[in-house]
């Protein structure tokens, strides 16, 4: 018997948001592998990071929404994940992100997370998220902040402290 997980797609001019699959584990195991990580739950090694695809599945069929895998959509090379995160511990729903080694400076984080904000403010009832992050990732606060997210309080999520910062309300919602 297999689940099957309604989990849409979402297309934006060079990407796809789309359902983690089993086939993108080399490269989500080498993120995970990685120091890059470390803002995200990292390092960790390849069966810990199969738990993360499974994980992310497992939000979609607890919470009705979560991260898509992010595609390059001419080529479906995984760049990245992002999307409306919310696991047990955390004070409401995140808008996370984050990005493959190889794949930053190129707009994709940007583009992404507006095209999953709207996404998610106009399908799972998601107006204003709030993103948790390290004080000392400069690209996700600059991220954040390019967004029109503003430091909103001190904060903690998985047992470290971390700036939460306040998405505005998308249009509309």
């Amino acid at each position: 018997m297999s689940l099957k997980l309604d989990i849409p797609v979402v297309e934006t001019n060079r990407l796809v948001l789309r359902a983690p699959r089993e086939d993108d584990l080399d490269v989500i195991a080498n993120f995970f592998a990685s120091e890059r990580s470390q803002y995200v739950g990292g390092p960790k090694n390849r069966a810990e990071s199969w738990r993360v695809i499974s994980g992310h599945l497992g939000h979609w069929v607890v919470r009705g929404y979560g991260m898509w895998l992010v595609a390059d959509k001419a080529t479906d090379t995984a760049v990245g994940s992002v999307g409306p995160w919310n696991p047990e511990g955390w004070d409401e729903p995140e808008l996370g992100w984050h990005l493959y080694e190889g794949h930053e400076g190129k707009g994709y984080a940007f583009e992404a997370a507006v095209a999953a904000k709207e996404y998610a403010a106009a399908h799972f009832g998601i107006p204003a998220p709030i993103s948790y992050i390290d004080p000392t990732n400069s690209r996700s606060v600059a991220l954040a902040t390019r967004l029109g997210a503003t430091f909103e309080r001190e904060g903690e999520v998985m047992g470290k402290p971390c700036h939460v910062y306040r998405h505005p309300k998308t249009e509309g919602f």
